[in-house]
């Protein structure tokens, strides 16, 4: 099971932490990916880990100011979030998959939790 939370509200520019907690499975041994769901929009990958490797991986658009960080000790993956735009606003998946190959930003993970919503706004 994996269960989002640390969504809110904030401002443009600001700083939000999500937290993406594991539970029944080690995700050490999973890569974790975040991605993201905008009304009206497709769910697009935001950033991923892998576990293999610790190799990460970011989209475009949030390259230099989002940062993935896993807790072993806490079975937690991070969603570090800075300098957030209006256009960042959306609901926030994380997902795990058995480690085959290396992590991608691409929607076939096996297992998701809810979701948690962000809105930047003034």
């Amino acid at each position: 099971q994996l269960v989002e939370s640390g969504g809110g509200l904030v401002q443009p520019g600001g700083s939000l932490r999500l937290s993406c907690q594991a539970s029944g499975f080690d995700s050490d041994y999973y890569n974790i990916a975040w991605f993201r769901q905008a009304p009206g929009k497709e769910r697009e990958g935001v950033s991923c880990s892998s576990s293999t490797d610790g190799s990460t991986q970011y989209a475009d658009s949030v390259r230099g100011r989002f940062t993935i960080s896993r807790d072993s000790a806490k079975n937690t993956v991070y969603l570090y979030m800075n300098r957030l735009k209006p256009e960042d606003t959306a609901v926030y998946y994380c997902a795990a998959e058995a480690p085959l190959n290396l992590c991608a930003l691409r929607l076939e993970y096996d297992h998701w939790g809810q979701g948690t919503q962000v809105t930047v706004s003034s």
